[in-house]
C-alpha cells in the first residue's frame, strides 16, 4: 500500500524492507488504484490471502 509505487518498488529491491529482503529482486506484475486507504487495506489483505496469492501466481506464470 503506497502513494508512490515506483519508490515502493525501489525500497523493496534495495533491501530496505526487512520482511521482503530475503526474496530479492522484485518485478511488479500487478497494481490497483483504490479510492481510499480503507479500500486499499481491504484489497491488500485479499492479495495476501491464499486465493489472492494463487491468482497472482497465475498472472506471474502467464507472463513467462
Amino acid at each position: 500500500m503506497t502513494n508512490n509505487l515506483e519508490e515502493r518498488i525501489k525500497r523493496h529491491n534495495s533491501g530496505r524492507e526487512k520482511t521482503t529482503k530475503p526474496y530479492l529482486p522484485y518485478k511488479l506484475i500487478f497494481s490497483e488504484i483504490c479510492i481510499d486507504r480503507k479500500e486499499a487495506r481491504t484489497r491488500e489483505k485479499y492479495w495476501k490471502s491464499g486465493i489472492g496469492k494463487e491468482k497472482l501466481r497465475v498472472i506471474r506464470d502467464s507472463m513467462t
